[in-house]
């Protein structure tokens, strides 16, 4: 009996010795200095190069982590654990870390390359005045679709994707916002809409779309569609621009009764410890030809005016993924619905997921 307790003992110690190395050693990874910044971006989604150059040009060490949604973002940062300096998260997730006090006031001085950015895409809603944020990335989300197959303009609106030969042909992309604000479109509704009757519904026209859905699907609807999984997806534009770059037969399309018109956006959070190391990679990433490359890489529309030079015109004169001011007008921005309605948003997309079953 007492071998057996003092082999229980010895695990326990093992554990606990195990569990404070990695706890010492994960602090020690995110000690930074003026020498280094945490970088919380989303996947893939920056240029490894332009880190590179900004390291070798600066002499500052970018610790660089990912998240895959804005929710995950959020917690991760209200947690505390990890001094950020520099995130990257949507407009309406900007709205919460402002009400949140999660972000500190951006010095715009420490910042000249601020200059760059279209004056179409400051002083928005979410952030007035940009005190917090500064936009980095902005698109749309629409419908990719085979062209080849289902022919030049098949597919202008949302209410298409109803159409019975379409199908087990659509994938969608797994986001509430995404999902249930375009079945809110197709009615006539704001993507913003909170009342109950007009959610339900998008509901119910959900479940008759049921029939075409082939799947709902993170990531991987990208290479699902460039390898001909499906003829059709709701996807948002950059990853429609990097699905048509790898299969010539899809062709992108902004839904004519409106859509989201999204921004992701630099801010600093207050865990930042190198606050003037932030500010330089901001400014390093608006520099315009940085903004330049990082925009052939990443696929997404640039709200870097100058950097609209360093690009090739096929690129920053396609009015698929650079609309003109006439489709922006039926373009929103995601306002914030705070946490309970954002709850019955989800509430009814899962629905829908469990309905398809």
């Amino acid at each position: 009996m007492q071998g057996i307790l003092r082999l229980y003992a010895f695990v326990l110690i093992a554990v606990l010795l195990l569990w404070s190395t990695a706890g010492a050693i994960e602090k020690q990874a995110y000690q930074t200095t003026s020498d280094a910044i945490i970088v919380y971006n989303w996947g893939d989604y920056i240029d490894p190069g332009l880190i590179s150059k900004f390291e070798e040009e600066t002499g500052i060490r970018v610790i660089y982590q990912t998240f895959d949604s804005n929710e995950a973002m959020l917690a991760k940062i209200a947690q505390g654990g990890t001094p950020f300096d520099v995130a990257v998260p949507s407009e309406y997730a900007v709205s919460r870390m402002i009400a949140e006090d999660l972000l500190i006031p951006l010095d715009l001085k420490a910042i000249p390359n601020l200059k760059n950015i279209d004056q179409r895409f400051l002083n928005q809603s979410f952030d007035p005045h940009n005190r917090y944020s500064i936009p980095y990335f902005w698109g749309t989300v629409g419908i990719v679709y085979n062209a080849h197959v289902l022919g030049e303009g098949a597919i202008k609106s949302w209410n298409d994707l109803w159409d019975p030969t379409y199908r087990n042909s659509i994938l969608l992309v797994d986001g509430a916002r995404e999902i249930i604000g375009m079945a809110l479109n197709s009615l006539g509704y704001s993507l913003n809409d909170t009342d109950e009757a007009h959610l339900l519904a998008a509901k119910a026209k959900l479940d008759e779309l049921t029939p075409n859905v082939r799947a709902i699907v993170g990531d991987e609807i990208k290479f699902l569609l460039e390898t001909d999984e499906a003829t059709i997806g709701v996807v948002w534009s950059g990853d429609a621009a990097e699905i048509m770059s790898e299969n010539e037969a899809f062709d992108y399309v902004i839904p004519e009764e409106g859509t989201n018109l999204w921004f992701d956006n630099f801010v600093i959070p207050k865990t930042a410890r190198n606050i003037p190391g932030a500010h330089a990679f901001i400014n390093f990433m608006l520099d315009a030809e940085n903004a330049a490359i990082n925009t052939e890489y990443v696929g997404y529309a640039t709200p870097n005016l100058a950097a609209h030079a360093y690009l090739p015109e096929d690129v920053r004169d396609d009015p698929r993924f650079y609309p003109d001011a006439s489709v922006q007008e039926k373009l929103e921005v995601y306002r914030d619905l705070g946490k309970v309605m954002l709850g019955r948003y989800n509430e009814l997309f899962l629905e829908f997921k469990m309905h398809r079953k």
